[in-house]
């Protein structure tokens, strides 16, 4: 009896920095693989984090035999304190990737009733319907794994997030023996990573930061040393934490995540520090500026990360100024350049020197470049491709790539979030499509969907005229006068002009509707906002929401 094909369901990441998630599916049993999360744009009022759309994974909730995770960043398991509300399945994952979660989880409220399964390189494990080996890679974050899961059709291969790091800090290499020994075995289809296909060659070392942060540090001995990078970056921590050292410097960890990652990573001693080189931040003052190097979050420039504080001078125990070097021991997300811009401008105004990756090699992407991808191909040889982790031009570059090393181009798919692509012996052919988009979370107001959020950008963009007037329902006349008030617009000379000609407009419409006997409140409403809006759209190009407020009495 012929087997049945293998469907890949696209949740998050395709299209998108950020949201990975991703299900694979067969005999009609689920994995998921990854539940990350997005950061909102700048435009994007209001909202705090952005998941993917879970409605098809809670539909089939039932189905569902695990979820799990590549690695431990936000982009691929922040969404799951989110997901396990509705689904409650064994979470799989390395003990760093695990231990990332779970803290997350824990401080949600959520992690109580969950099942977290450690796995270790290597390891093969039947999860669900499937045979799935975990096989070590190296990225920006320790204990990443690509996926390999053993289905009807033949092996399916999942990057991860990776780069081809040779020299990596704890000595652990992408599998390449491994990823090769898959590839002679035979993949029907490659997931693979696409961040960085638009860049020719070969992604810098992790240990290459180091050189370059060690020559920072002994340029300024009399400087104390403020360096921000991701807190779940341990390698680069443990980079600058043996700089420090060298330096005979006191360390001083700056953010709860800097703090609680560090902890985690030191009980599974995959960083190393002793206790006598750390310092609590409240006795920085206790030694000179050349003798203190402060490891902080929010090198993204988040508003309530420790470097922003620092930024803005209200950090407790710490003011920065002509003593101290800051560097940013990162790279902007896509996104985030105008927000880590603002916290560089008022880096400077505080006197403090400022060093980042435009100007020095104090940051190495974890990501594969195209040198990278063009190995990582040959090695797995796949018969199917899909790019996924990108932006758009990310995946096509990718494509091209594939079909550059002799894959036929009916056997490679570019795909967008909420696509479905099923996987047979003869190929692979798209099967169908499923709800995809933005999920938006709001700290006050909980889930949002499109439209609130399409009305506060008109409110920043355009302001906001409220229009208010009594009516005698039975004269059919106005008793008490039209009013049109504005807030978000700037109020000169024009602008008063502007509201006067509303103004008139407004009780020129709304007379001739009390004339015609109309007595209606909430059709009178809408005469308003129509005559409104007409002339501020036609005569002056302008769409403030407008908010009606007659009164019939």
């Amino acid at each position: 009896m012929a087997k049945g094909p293998v469907r890949i369901t696209f949740l998050g990441g395709l299209g998108e920095i950020g949201r990975n998630c991703a299900a694979i599916e067969q005999d009609g049993r689920i994995v998921i693989i990854d539940a990350g999360l997005m950061f909102p744009e700048p435009t994007m009022y209001g909202v705090d984090l952005i998941l993917p759309d879970f409605r098809w994974l809670i539909e089939r909730r039932d189905r569902i035999d695990a979820i799990v995770l590549t690695h431990g960043h936000e982009d691929h398991t922040g969404a799951l304190r989110y997901l396990v509300k509705d689904v409650n399945v064994p979470i799989y994952g390395s003990a760093l990737t695990l231990g990332f979660a779970r803290h997350r989880l824990t401080e949600a409220k959520v992690a109580k009733d969950l099942t977290f399964i450690e796995v270790a390189d290597g390891e093969r494990r039947r999860i669900g319907p499937f045979e799935v080996e975990f096989i070590p890679v190296t990225h920006s974050v320790p204990s990443a794994h690509a996926l390999a899961f053993w289905t009807n059709v033949g092996i399916v291969v999942h990057s991860g997030d990776f780069k081809l790091d040779l020299t990596p800090i704890d000595g652990r290499r992408t599998d390449i023996s491994r990823l090769a020994a898959l590839g002679d075995e035979g993949v029907a289809l490659l997931l693979c990573d696409s961040t960085n296909a638009e860049e020719p060659g070969f992604t810098a070392s992790e240990r290459s930061v180091g050189g370059a942060l060690r020559r920072l540090f002994l340029e300024r001995p009399e400087r104390r040393m403020v360096v921000a990078c991701f807190a779940s970056h341990i390698h680069r921590v443990q980079q600058i934490i043996n700089v420090a050292k060298e330096q005979n410097r006191k360390i001083v960890l700056m953010g709860r995540s800097m703090e609680a990652n560090v902890k985690l990573a030191r009980k599974l001693h995959l960083l190393h520090v002793d206790a006598a080189d750390l310092i609590d931040i409240e006795n920085i003052d206790r030694y000179p500026p050349g003798e203190v190097c402060v490891i902080c979050t929010g090198s993204q420039g988040e508003p309530l990360a420790a470097l922003s504080k620092l930024s803005r001078g209200d950090a407790r125990f710490l003011k920065v100024g002509p003593d101290d070097t800051v560097i940013l021991s990162s790279h902007p997300i896509p996104g985030n350049e105008w927000t880590v811009g603002r916290v560089i401008d008022d880096l400077h105004r505080a006197a403090a020197e400022v060093i980042h990756s435009g100007h020095e090699p104090v940051h190495a992407s974890g990501h594969a470049r195209q040198g990278e991808l063009r190995t990582f191909h040959q090695l797995i040889r796949p018969r199917n491709f899909v790019p996924v982790h990108g932006e758009y031009r990310h995946m096509v570059h990718h494509a091209e790539l594939a079909t550059s090393m002799g894959l036929s181009p009916k056997h490679v798919l570019i795909c967008e979030d909420g696509d479905q692509v099923e996987v047979t012996q003869a190929g692979i052919r798209r099967s169908g499509q499923v709800p995809a988009g933005f999920h938006y979370i709001d700290g006050s107001a909980g889930d949002l969907d499109e439209r609130p959020l399409e009305e506060r950008r008109m409110l920043a963009e355009y302001g906001v005229l409220q229009i208010s007037a009594g009516v005698d329902k039975d004269r059919g006349t106005i008793i008490q006068p039209v009013r049109v008030t504005a807030r978000g617009w700037f109020e000169g000379e024009h602008d008063r002009g502007l509201l006067d000609s509303v103004t008139n407009e407004v009780r020129g419409a709304l007379e001739a509707a009390l004339r015609d006997g109309n007595r209606d409140a909430e059709s009178l409403n809408k005469v308003v906002q129509r005559a409104a809006g007409r002339l501020l759209g036609q005569k002056y190009r302008r769409q403030p929401v407008l908010l009606p407020a007659i009164v019939v009495l």
